[in-house]
């Protein structure tokens, strides 16, 4: 197992105030980023080049600044992280963009804070979920039910079955990943934990992109500026910054406060359609808005109500 959180300093306030905000609105516009990228680079090739280009930043990184040379069980460890995360998680989901509106994605990754609550009860006999957790799941569900009736879904447009049933399974091969981070065997230093994780995860994705022959169909000659340029901010803000601060944020806070951000990115993904591509901003979607922070409120103050082992 890694070290426990006793071996570790305590974060300050402001360390985990700027990972949620990292976590809450870079994460949030990544949604867009996704969707630019897959336009014209296949999915598992993109989010896994994506991936192993900003792991091997921060591995070198952390390397350079003295961190240890991991040992095997750390790789096996980072790997199942890295395939439940973003192969699972990341890669389902930017596989799924291609077929699925992006408010019906947003609501059913939604449910990353269902699975993980769940999971933490049933598979790590975690505290069993209050009342007022569950009242939260419940605003936060309604409330982005509200947010995707005022948007794409009002048009009447059909729904992509298998893409929705793909973006439930990325939902909870993500929670799942999420709790097993929690307790895998990795490094002591989360900055080369999270490194580890890009490139297995990212490894695991290129793999996958070979077996579904998006290497034999791609063409970098044939990729537009748009999608390069979501590509390197989706390295550089997504997984440097965004995934980095995500797996540091699971090891010093309850997988339920954690969880909150998938409520919070479809309000920053509708925030980005208003301001850069003119979407209409009506009285529903506030209404949508205005239930999602308060199932936030709700969560995060029930859940520093229960203890939580790590």
């Amino acid at each position: 197992m890694g070290e426990s959180p006793s071996q570790s300093p305590t974060p300050k306030r402001w360390q985990i105030i700027t990972a949620f905000a990292a976590v809450y609105l870079i994460w949030g516009s990544t949604y867009l980023g996704i969707r630019l990228a897959v336009e014209t680079i296949p999915p598992f090739s993109m989010a896994g080049s994506r991936a192993i280009a900003a792991g091997a930043i921060l591995y070198a990184s952390v390397r350079w600044c003295g961190a240890a040379k991991p040992e095997f069980a750390h790789w096996r460890g980072a790997a199942i992280v890295g395939g439940l995360l973003l192969l699972g998680g990341n890669g389902l989901l930017s596989w799924a963009q291609q077929r699925v509106p992006s408010g019906v994605s947003a609501l059913i990754i939604g449910s990353v804070p269902l699975w993980m609550i769940l999971l933490e009860w049933l598979w790590h006999r975690g505290p069993r979920p209050t009342v007022g957790i569950i009242s939260g799941l419940i605003v936060g569900f309604v409330g982005l039910g509200f947010l995707v009736a005022s948007g794409r879904l009002s048009n009447g447009a059909a729904i992509n079955l298998s893409g929705a049933a793909v973006l439930l399974l990325a939902a909870f091969l993500w929670a799942a990943g999420s709790l097993y981070s929690r307790r895998a065997r990795l490094p002591s230093s989360q900055l080369q934990a999270a490194a580890m994780e890009m490139l297995t995860g990212g490894a695991l994705l290129m793999l996958a992109g070979g077996v579904t022959g998006e290497w034999t169909r791609f063409t970098p000659a044939h990729v537009s500026a748009h999608s390069w340029l979501a590509w390197c901010y989706l390295v550089t803000f997504g997984s440097l910054i965004g995934f980095t601060a995500y797996v540091w944020l699971l090891q010093v806070a309850s997988p339920a406060h954690v969880s909150t951000y998938a409520y919070v990115n479809p309000l920053v993904a509708l925030f980005l359609g208003w301001a850069l591509a003119g979407e209409q901003i009506t009285s529903r979607t506030l209404l949508a808005a205005a239930a999602i922070i308060l199932a936030v409120i709700i969560i995060v103050t029930c859940s520093a109500e229960v203890p939580t082992e790590v």
